[in-house]
């Protein structure tokens, strides 16, 4: 075992809730221990685990501020996105040691991470100038017809672990210059990188009660989704947690946005070139260990190349590097936390009882000198029936399962099998092929000859089927969740 690395200590505020312009800790005193995946010896902090009093002192400073940040207007709303994007940038070194540590990802994809989020942020300050309506013929003579939207009101928004700044930032961006107040939580795992961007806010010139911070887990969360001066609730996370959400709040017609998971298949067809194939499965299942809503969970291969592509993949899968984030040679980082990793060894012991074949990794990693940490074995499992558990249901972690086809139809109709729907990808060189898959794919977002994760700031974030509910995030679409539409009617 390693010593213990000496780490730069989280500053004192950071491990607070941030609630109108000041940091305190939860009301109950109680805190959370936040560890490194890669070292469990390592603690980053006991951070404050917020229960409803917290939340309902948050959502009153956000009520509060609505007024004057709703009277600012967009335009001066961006110059704030403006100075957030700048502080990102000038602190990029900290976001991305903190992603590193308390995520686990390794540092190339935790500075990927802080350059996605500069990204959503400039792309939404741009829309300030387009944030208007339309005007629509009268019926009457001397009168004007139009719309604009307002702002929804105050917004709780709970964000996940995997990507600890990108998605509470392309959910902070639109909200704030909608005119929206905020409540951020974030997910109990990742509490340091929300602190360290609600900081950056502050420092931006967001005024206080505008963005307001709560640490802590389902309690603090379920609080939000019961307030009644709570109009709208953005969710990232599991199915299971965003249906319960939408199922408290429809009483009294919470607005809901939900993303909700995938098992996102690659197709290869018998086309397809496998080289290129072999690298975008290799990147969509084991980068960030497969810990992405978008990741290839699923390679549905056509039974003439399938000894080809496996004798391709597995040689490169089994050569990946497992290890800490911060350690230049590795190429696989741990997964978040203990319980993940048991998921994953699970969905492995499942397969094999379903009659897969493990062909490289199924276990922990177990390699002199690594820390104690949540470290799986990058796993590719073939023979893999497709109505299996493993096939169906999402694993969040670095196991890939490979399916047999026979062709191009019974490819689509395996990869459309699930109940997700996130994303889906094929390779071929059929150009005809290529559009067909494109139009009959159960998903919402779609590649063809390229990796199945990552996506544009300025295009759509969106799933379908049991992946999405509401609108989209990533895009001018994300508007018809933080605004509402207005006509108005003006006889001269």
């Amino acid at each position: 075992m390693t010593d213990v690395p000496q780490r730069r200590s989280v500053a004192a505020h950071h491990l607070l809730n941030f609630i109108d312009g000041r940091w305190a800790p939860a009301a109950s005193g109680r805190t959370r221990t936040n560890r490194n995946p890669a070292d469990l010896r390592d603690h980053l902090g006991e951070f404050a685990e917020s229960e409803g009093a917290d939340t309902e002192r948050a959502v009153a400073a956000a009520a509060a501020a609505l007024p004057a940040w709703r009277a600012l207007g967009p335009i001066r709303r961006a110059a704030h996105l403006t100075a957030l994007g700048r502080e990102l940038a000038d602190h990029e070194a900290e976001f991305t040691e903190a992603i590193t540590r308390e995520q686990g990802k390794l540092r190339t994809e935790a500075r990927a991470e802080v350059a996605r989020a500069r990204a959503v942020l400039e792309f939404t300050a741009g829309q300030a100038r387009l944030l208007g309506g339309v005007t629509a013929p009268a019926e009457e003579d001397r009168t004007f017809a139009y719309t604009f939207r307002r702002p929804l009101g105050v917004v709780g928004l709970v964000s996940p672990w995997n990507f600890p700044l990108a998605i509470p930032v392309w959910k902070v961006a639109p909200a704030l210059l909608s005119g929206c107040t905020a409540v951020l939580k974030p997910s109990p795992l990742t509490p340091l990188t929300a602190a360290l961007l609600t900081d950056a806010a502050r420092r931006a010139g967001v005024p206080d009660g505008v963005l307001n911070l709560v640490q802590g887990d389902a309690e603090a969360g379920a609080a939000l989704v019961a307030h009644p001066q709570v109009a709208g609730v953005s969710f990232t996370g599991s199915l299971a947690v965003g249906t319960a959400i939408h199922t408290a709040g429809a009483p009294r017609l919470l607005r809901t946005q939900l993303e909700l998971g995938g098992k996102n298949a690659v197709i290869v067809l018998a086309d397809a070139d496998l080289d290129r194939a072999v690298d975008a499965v290799v990147q969509g299942a084991f980068g960030q260990a497969g810990q992405r809503c978008s990741a290839t969970s699923r390679a549905v291969v056509d039974r003439g190349v399938r000894d080809a592509f496996l004798e391709r993949l597995v040689a490169r899968v089994a050569a990946l590097r497992v290890g800490p984030g911060d350690a230049p040679d590795s190429e696989v980082c741990p997964v978040v936390d203990p319980a993940r990793m048991r998921a994953a060894l699970d969905a492995v012991a499942g397969a094999r009882r379903d009659g897969g074949t493990v062909l490289c990794g199924g276990g922990p990693v177990d390699r002199p000198g690594l820390p104690e940490g949540c470290y799986v074995q990058p796993t590719v499992i073939r023979d893999v029936p497709w109505d299996s558990e493993l096939a169906q249901e999402e694993v969040f972690g670095p196991v890939l399962a490979v399916v047999d086809a026979d062709g191009f139809d019974d490819a689509l109709r395996i990869a459309n099998s699930v109940k997700y729907g996130m994303s889906g990808t094929v390779f071929t060189a059929s150009q005809a092929r290529a559009f067909e898959a494109v139009e009959r794919f159960e998903a919402g977002m779609l590649h063809v000859n390229r990796p199945g994760v990552g996506a544009y700031a300025h295009l759509p974030h969106v799933g379908a089927k049991a992946s999405q509910y509401g609108p989209p995030e990533c895009s001018p679409q994300v508007w018809d969740f933080y605004t509402a539409w207005h006509s108005a009617c003006i006889s001269y």
